[in-house]
């Protein structure tokens, strides 16, 4: 019994270790390979896809032969009765005589092949879903893009909350050795209960600031969770930081990258709307041709005043057709004209919409190649003015020691060193997505 148990108690623990959450660590490029994998739009956007290819098979398919079976079963439980002219079976003339014809249960089987030989509209329809399935590439393309996109927005806004906790929690612990120092010196008669109070405004608006940005960094690495498609509530450890990160995204050889609107994902998808305009024009015109099908039919039918079709001897007569259906358009009130001028309108909007997109795009690679030397201009200031920041407060924390300097002063330059901070890692995300920005624009991978 014992080792029984102990064998119990082992299993048990070896099922609760497994069962205990192992943490996910992710580097930015990990994390943007496994939410292509895993994100809910990627998912779908694959499945966008082969939606389009099974479309296409199903255009195809109505122009191929089709073949349909029929069975059915009729019993007349009140057969109708018909009249005939009583001389016929030597009664008076003006009378009739009331008769029934066949048998009440009739059973019939039947197969018919159907084939389309031309039909304008089909040839068009086969041509236009090559369209679709480009256009449902391009916009997995374009999720692809987006998905990337929000995983490296996410990943920066996690590093920059648990950079901004780190910081306040620092910046706390000094402020409360300034304001102990302070109360101390001002209990013994040294000092003046201003600058008590002063240092206490201070640690109160960063402690908020240190709750707030907890709160955010819970938060955000949700966001991040729900970008890479797993639970919000994984723990999600990121292997990078900030200050490398930044570094990594630093590089200015991108702005001489040869750029071929071609690649643009925007641009691709304006020509398949254009191309799918052309399609429908092409339709509207097919609309006055002529329609042709044939088709062959093989039937078997049985009569009989019980149901007995299932026996040996019951007789069955068969039956066979064979035709043809010729549909040719007349005239429809000018309709089809109206819907073909239609169809020519959006067709010339859509080459209209194409030039503008061009023209966006451009544009949109000169502002993000202007935003991402902006956001390393920035970044390089704002490291230089961080140094400043943190020298000044420094200084002023040896004079306010030393009783040089006010209250008044220390929170002043506090106050700087903590805008400086807060700019600083606020540049340093901007490098990155400004960076994912350009690349999104140029799309050379």
């Amino acid at each position: 019994m014992n080792f029984k148990l102990l064998v119990l108690l082992g299993i048990f623990t070896m099922l609760n270790g497994f069962s205990q959450e192992v943490p996910r660590t992710f580097t930015l490029e990990e994390a943007i390979a496994f939410a292509l994998e895993n994100n809910y739009n990627a998912i779908n956007a694959d499945r966008d896809l082969i939606d389009a290819q099974k479309q296409k098979w199903e255009t195809i398919a109505d122009g191929l032969p089709q073949v349909n079976a029929a069975v059915s079963y009729q019993n007349q439980l009140k057969q109708p009765v018909s009249l005939l002219p009583g001389e016929l079976a030597g009664g008076d003339p003006g009378t009739f005589i009331p008769i029934v014809f066949g048998q009440p249960q009739t059973a019939n089987i039947s197969a018919t092949l159907s084939q389309q030989i031309f039909d304008g509209s089909y040839i068009v329809g086969v041509q236009a879903a090559k369209t679709f399935i480009s256009y449902s590439a391009n916009n997995k393309e374009k999720t692809v893009l987006e998905v990337k996109k929000a995983v490296v927005e996410a990943y920066g806004n996690v590093l920059l909350a648990e950079e901004s906790v780190a910081i306040f929690k620092k910046n706390i612990a000094t402020l409360e050795k300034n304001l102990f120092e302070t109360r101390k010196i001002f209990e013994n008669g040294l000092g003046d209960e201003e600058s008590v109070e002063q240092l206490q405004i201070t640690l109160s608006s960063v402690e908020n600031q240190l709750k707030n940005a907890t709160r955010l960094q819970e938060i955000t690495l949700q966001m991040l969770n729900l970008t890479l498609g797993i639970a919000i509530d994984t723990n999600t450890i990121l292997s990078e930081n900030l200050d490398d990160l930044t570094l990594k995204q630093t590089d200015l050889s991108i702005l001489e990258s040869d750029f071929n609107i071609n690649n643009n994902v925007d641009y691709k998808l304006a020509l398949n709307l254009n191309e799918q305009r052309f399609f429908e024009l092409k339709l509207q015109k097919s609309r006055a041709l002529p329609t042709l099908n044939a088709f062959i039919n093989y039937g078997s039918t049985a009569f009989s005043d019980q149901f007995n079709f299932l026996s040996a001897d019951s007789q069955w007569f068969d039956s066979s057709v064979l035709g043809f259906d010729l549909s040719i358009p007349i005239f429809s009130s000018l309709k089809r004209s109206a819907s073909t001028q239609r169809a020519k309108i959006a067709l010339e909007k859509a080459k209209t919409q194409l030039t503008e997109a061009e023209e966006q795009i451009r544009l949109q690679l000169k502002q993000s190649k202007s935003n991402y030397i902006l956001a390393i201009e920035q970044y390089a200031t704002n490291k230089e003015n961080l140094a400043l920041a943190e020298r000044i407060e420094n200084k002023n924390q040896i004079k306010y020691a030393e009783g040089i300097a006010t209250s008044f002063e220390l929170r002043q330059a506090q106050t700087q060193l903590y805008d400086a901070q807060n700019k600083h890692l606020q540049s340093m995300v901007d490098v990155i997505n400004t960076k994912t920005a350009l690349e999104t624009v140029l799309n050379n991978n």
